[in-house]
């Protein structure tokens, strides 16, 4: 196991839900110290939740959790590596510079997305439906 965590933006979401695999991503997200935020999990997340009625308010307030983190930011170097992710594992954009993100800091990935299934350093649970 490594010493940092990334959550996807799944994870995320599925924690605040309260969702059926929230417990999976606890640890994960409540270790501030070992937690690593990658940017575009921000915006995913903030954008998911700015579709519901009061999203935004409630956007804001897990974007300010999400920051007791140690937030990456997009640049150059890490969106060079996001593009070989991408193209190697034919995964998609987002999903690619999340992964990238975990690579760099040496984190495990924990997540609930179908796409991350198999990769090694994630850790990944099924959705239930």
């Amino acid at each position: 196991m490594s010493e940092f965590n990334v959550v996807d933006s799944s994870g995320w979401i599925e924690y605040f839900a309260d969702g059926s695999n929230a417990d999976f991503f606890e640890a994960a997200i409540e270790d501030a110290e070992r937690l690593v935020v990658p940017s575009i999990s921000v915006y995913e997340v903030f954008k998911r939740l700015l579709a519901e009625v009061d999203g935004e308010e409630k956007g804001l307030r897990v974007a300010a959790m999400m920051q007791r983190g140690r937030v990456v930011d997009l640049g150059a170097e890490l969106a060079l590596e996001a593009a070989k992710v991408s193209r190697e594992g034919k995964i998609p954009m987002a999903d690619s510079i999340i992964l990238a993100t975990a690579r760099g800091c040496g984190a495990t990935l924990w997540t609930q997305d179908s796409d991350f299934e198999g990769i090694e350093g994630v850790r990944y649970i099924e959705k239930k439906s």
